[in-house]
């Protein structure tokens, strides 16, 4: 039986990793695809060029098809800024989710400032005044049109986290 993929996306800062890592806590047989973990591997020295970042995607997707083909279910934890990426793993995985994590920029501004967790970069929101591409300032976020579920960030932690295990749950089982 195919496995099924769940794309957290969402601005920068915006709770996705920390819902992914709750996420693979309830449900440790999940494998969690994180594109800040896949980045620091393949592109040790990013220039988040579109190139690059359309390489990325592409590879993150590619793999998420492959493990969900096995059966595996897979959380991505990507910001995935431009909707044809989402999109593509749309067309290519059966069962398919996209759960958008909205959170106003100034929030995510906020949350960034003081995040450091080894795989994100650190100051992007900073790095954005001198030029740096990123999502929802100087590149534009596009939003999902149907996603299959919306966490709202202002909800708070404990019940942005309730919601997505239970959302989880209802689909893979136990928690």
């Amino acid at each position: 039986m195919p496995g099924r993929a769940f794309w957290l996306t969402g601005l920068p800062g915006s709770g996705k990793s920390m819902l992914a890592v709750a996420a693979k806590k309830a449900f440790p047989e999940i494998v969690l695809l994180q594109m800040d973990e896949m980045r620091k591997l393949v592109t040790p020295n990013p220039t988040y060029s579109d190139e690059e970042r359309e390489l990325l995607y592409m590879v993150l997707v590619w793999a998420a098809k492959v493990l969900t083909r096995e059966g595996k279910d897979v959380i991505i934890d990507a910001t995935a800024h431009l909707r044809r990426w989402r999109d593509k793993a749309r067309e290519l995985i059966p069962e398919f989710h996209e759960i958008y994590v909205r959170c106003p920029i100034e929030t995510c501004i906020e949350r960034e400032k003081g995040r450091y967790d080894g795989l994100a970069p650190v100051d992007i929101y900073k790095k954005a005044q001198s030029g740096w591409p990123v999502p929802g300032i100087n590149v534009p976020y596009e939003e999902p049109q149907s996603p299959e579920l919306v966490i709202d960030c202002r909800a708070g932690i404990e019940e942005n986290v309730s919601a997505f295990l239970s959302y989880l749950k209802g689909r893979i089982g136990r928690a």
